[in-house]
């Protein structure tokens, strides 16, 4: 069967509970036609780059199905006329990944550099905050060529 990769966004103001009920939706719909949902991950609220539709969030989940072309026109069916889904996106793809996707490895990445204390600007090599200077050096004065 071929494989695919499915993310959707939904409004920002619908609760993990809708968003848990919309991914439920989407895998019985894929399941009913005689495919499967290999792994579904759920990114959570993040920023869009321009607003859609008066949103400027958004829950993202991903899908990898691995299902027939039609499960897939009844989910974009489905989405379509589903008021809390704002967009979707479905891709062929030879394979499915592995592992976690770029996103959720993204999100591990910044997870560990907040642990470690990296990466905030404030905290500076060598000192304390931008404010604080070592003793003040004299002003040199320009060399003079006698020339008055």
């Amino acid at each position: 069967m071929p494989l695919y990769e499915h993310v959707f966004l939904a409004h920002q103001d619908a609760s993990p509970q809708q968003v848990e009920e919309l991914i439920a939706q989407m895998t019985s719909v894929v399941e009913g036609l005689g495919g499967k949902v290999t792994k579904t991950e759920n990114w959570g609220v993040r920023s869009l780059t321009y607003r859609m539709h008066k949103n400027r969030k958004a829950h993202f989940v991903l899908l990898n199905i691995d299902a027939p072309s039609a499960a897939i026109a009844e989910i974009e069916r489905q989405e379509r006329i589903n008021e809390e889904v704002i967009r979707y996106l479905s891709i062929r793809v030879e394979e499915l990944e592995e592992g976690p996707s770029a996103m959720m490895r993204k999100a591990d990445r910044d997870r560990e550099r907040d642990d470690r204390g990296g990466g905030f600007r404030g905290e500076r090599e060598g000192g304390g905050p931008r404010g604080e200077r070592g003793p003040r050096r004299p002003r040199e004065e320009p060399a003079t060529t006698g020339e008055e």
